[in-house]
């Protein structure tokens, strides 16, 4: 699909700091990028520095003239340095598991782009225009899941990402898959000869962990604003009260994402008729009453993995770096993704929170209590209305819940002892992604749910805002009026969640 998207911007890539909305239209495919001249004239400069200390030292240089990991004190004679490079690459592609999306790769793609363009990292400027041009021409490597331990960078995805620099590998282009070979022979392209450094320069890194982190994050800031919109007309059509949202309450617990999420369900539901009429109960369910503290404290944890990724796609994490103005060549350790790993797993904690939280709410509804019938339908008996959704839902949250072991605290020793502590932040960000898509599920069940009891309380109306919201979701997902195939309803409601842009 992604040689159909129209390329509507350029992005120069430079030192100037990625924003998520930058990183948003790198994700839909909808810009293409060029080298700005200062990180043209970085990577020349790095480049070159190396090229003038490899011809006046025969000192040792960690994956420049050495080997790799445990084989870091085996000296490479001048003459084999290439093959040691592409050697690198070949061997380190080891990857299993599903194929990575698209849209993730894609954003790896652009990352290792970035990272390599400040001028800290060795390479050809050839090697960083080539993989600036297979991103405008949207080739995308095909990359595997699993095979990263995220800490010497994502050294086996990073490999299959880069085979196609060399010829090898396979690609996505046009909807079709080619060889490394096919896809050079068809573009006319000549596959790149790697020089000293390169293949450590391509393969140590944390572009899987930024690609999946970045994608995560834009989906949890958009889940996020979800879950409190759904969240309120759960509550308006559960017959629920405001107090709990207002001012004075939150202010005496002054949590940033508390007092936040309370000033939002009040104005999501301002202007409700139902919201204003007397209550026959004197509280609410906590699935209700403590939205402000339970989605508060998400929307906290979103905002502190939104600044870790941020600062992650505008870094360097390969090893070693040089820095020709201190000429000095350094070994050091910033592929190592424990910040990532920590952050990933804290999101998939504060995810399957909103997801938990939306459950409940979504049981409430169906329990046949405040005036709803049992189920959302009419006539309950003949038709089962949306009593297997929440089924659905549980089983999503009971899986979220698992995904939820962190993988940041376990570490298998690797390379013979020398990468003896590592963040496994590979891992934890692939179950976020799994937790991100369980819970646009868990959320459209809610949605569904939600739309379906508000009709039960005509004539009375929610918010203009929100009837507005359930307006447009209704020409998605119309009233179930007599059981029908529910599965239908529910892959709509996640693909209007998904698009859905909130005004």
């Amino acid at each position: 699909m992604g040689y159909q998207m129209a390329k509507t911007k350029v992005h120069f890539i430079s030192d100037i700091k990625l924003t998520l909305k930058d990183l948003a239209g790198i994700i839909e495919g909808r810009v293409t990028i060029e080298l700005g001249d200062q990180a043209k004239s970085r990577i020349s400069r790095c480049r070159e520095f190396l090229d003038q200390k490899l011809r006046e030292s025969n000192q040792p240089l960690y994956g420049i003239n050495t080997g790799f990991g445990s084989l870091y004190n085996k000296h490479i004679p001048y003459h084999e340095l290439e093959r040691l490079q592409e050697n690198l690459v070949k061997s380190h592609a080891c990857g299993t598991g599903p194929e990575v999306p698209e849209d993730i790769v894609r954003l790896m793609l652009f990352l290792k782009v970035q990272s390599l363009s400040y001028g800290y990292s060795g390479v050809q400027l050839s090697t960083v225009q080539r993989l600036a041009d297979m991103f405008n021409e949207d080739i995308l490597p095909v990359v595997y899941e699993m095979g990263s331990l995220g800490a010497s960078g994502d050294l086996a995805p990073l490999a299959h990402l880069a085979l196609p620099l060399i010829g090898l590998g396979e690609v996505t282009y046009q909807a079709n898959k080619f060889s490394g070979e096919a896809i050079h022979h068809k573009l006319q392209w000549k596959p790149l000869t790697l020089e000293t450094k390169e293949g450590l320069a391509l393969l140590n890194g944390t572009q899987f962990m930024g690609g999946y982190g970045i994608w995560c994050t834009l989906h949890a800031n958009r889940l996020m604003r979800l879950a409190n919109c759904i969240g309120a007309l759960s509550l308006d059509a559960f017959d629920g009260r405001i107090e709990p949202f207002l001012p004075q309450v939150n202010a005496i617990r002054p949590q940033h994402g508390q007092i936040q999420t309370a000033k939002e369900i009040v104005k999501l539901l301002k202007g409700s008729e139902l919201i204003q009429q007397a209550k026959k109960h004197v509280q609410d369910p906590y699935s209700f009453r403590c939205i402000p503290q339970v989605h508060g404290t998400s929307s906290d944890v979103i905002d502190f993995v939104t600044n870790v990724f941020t600062i992650e796609v505008n870094s360097v994490t390969d090893n070693p770096n040089i820095f020709p103005e201190d000429d000095a060549i350094i070994s050091a350790g910033n592929f190592h993704g424990q910040s990532l790993a920590v952050a990933f797993d804290f999101l998939s904690i504060a995810l399957a929170e909103l997801g938990s939280i939306s459950e409940r709410r979504t049981y409430q509804l169906i329990a046949g209590v405040r005036d709803l019938p049992n189920y959302l339908v009419a006539n309950p008996g003949i038709n089962s209305g949306l009593m297997i959704p929440q089924y659905t839902a549980a089983s999503l949250v009971s899986q979220n819940k698992q995904l939820c072991t962190p993988a940041s605290v376990d570490s298998i020793v690797s390379s013979n002892g020398q990468e003896d502590h590592v963040s496994m932040g590979a891992n934890a960000a692939t179950k976020a992604y799994r937790i991100v898509n369980n819970l646009y599920s868990i959320l459209a069940i809610e949605l569904i749910t939600a739309a379906q009891a508000m009709m039960f309380r005509r004539p009375l109306k929610t918010s203009p805002y929100l009837e507005d919201f359930m307006d447009t979701f209704r020409a998605v997902v119309p009233f179930i009026e007599d059981d029908r195939m529910l599965y239908e309803d529910l892959r709509k409601a996640e693909q209007f969640l998904k698009n859905w842009e909130p005004k």
